[in-house]
């Protein structure tokens, strides 16, 4: 990195997504700011699949840019991304999910956002959209509740890693990623860097896109993961997260109904029919969070 610019390491941890990775990759790659200035590390998390090769094509096509490292040895997100921040060369990091795309003018707009207002840690509009083909009932779901990372960040003191900027002396003062969370590594970083005393802002001009997740097992499979993470976050951060009973029947009625209509119908155009399967995706997106909670809970020696 020999640019006068300030040196930027985008970060990208992939696990089994050829199609995913192309995509990020294809968007990276073509930023404005100059290829001197930053560099893309792709962090593998064991790909069983051609997902490597994928990364290896972008790697011969941009040898000075493109990096793959291999992170096999402990799965999940957080590890991953911890094997890139330690072989991150740039003052500032640029996280981003395999899958999601964004404009040409991502990393000249967060750098001049980060440096212009003096901030350490920024997270990113995310805008969810349909593909072509996969309209689904899901989808629609997805797209309408997507990722508030405003109120994450105002509320719940962090922002989801995917769209993240943040300055690599924070990771140096609070610490990496925790290793041991299946899930929710982003909130409990957050948190940490909240605590620290760092100043955390949300950045509504910079958007970045996510496809919305149009299978419903898919979509399960994912809340199930986060009722996982959640009970990890019990375990080894106690003092951060309430620890609920399985008695409590908050965990087992679906949402509001009112205010679940209220939400879905403000935000899209939909019939009846298709407010109430949205509620009833709702409903079992809430029982599936309440399984991974606790299967994570009970099976675990620990738990």
């Amino acid at each position: 990195m020999a640019s006068e610019r300030a040196p930027v390491s985008v970060v990208i941890p992939v696990y089994n997504d050829p199609r995913g990775i192309r995509m990020t990759l294809d968007a990276v790659t073509a930023q404005t700011y100059p290829s001197d200035a930053y560099e893309v590390l792709v962090a593998d998390n064991g790909s069983t699949d051609d997902t490597r090769e994928v990364v290896r094509e972008y790697v011969d096509r941009f040898p000075d840019l493109v990096t793959l490292l291999v992170e096999d040895e402990v799965q999940g997100p957080a590890a991953a991304r911890n094997k890139a921040i330690r072989n991150a060369s740039g003052d500032i990091l640029a996280f981003i999910d395999a899958d999601m795309t964004v404009e040409e003018t991502w990393l000249e707009d967060a750098v001049e956002s980060l440096e212009g207002n003096d901030w350490d840690y920024m997270g990113c509009d995310v805008e969810i959209y349909v593909e072509d083909g996969k309209d689904t009932l899901t989808a629609k779901y997805n797209q309408i509740f997507g990722f508030p990372i405003q109120r994450y960040i105002e509320e719940q003191q962090f922002s989801g890693t995917g769209c993240l900027v943040t300055r690599k002396e924070v990771f140096d003062d609070v610490g990496l990623f925790d290793e041991r969370l299946f899930s929710g590594e982003d909130e409990e970083f957050g948190n940490r860097v909240h605590d620290a005393g760092f100043d955390q802002h949300y950045q509504p001009a910079i958007t970045m896109y996510h496809p919305a997740r149009a299978s419903l097992p898919s979509f399960l499979k994912k809340h199930f993961r986060l009722g996982r993470g959640k009970a990890q976050m019990q375990r080894y951060h106690p003092e951060r997260v309430e620890k609920p009973s399985v008695l409590n029947p908050r965990h087992y009625l679906p949402p509001h109904p009112v205010r679940f209509y209220r939400r879905v119908t403000e935000a899209a155009s939909v019939s009846a029919t298709d407010v109430l399967l949205l509620y009833l995706i709702a409903y079992a997106k809430r029982l599936t969070a309440t399984a991974g909670w606790a299967y994570e809970h009970f099976g675990s020696e620990d738990g």
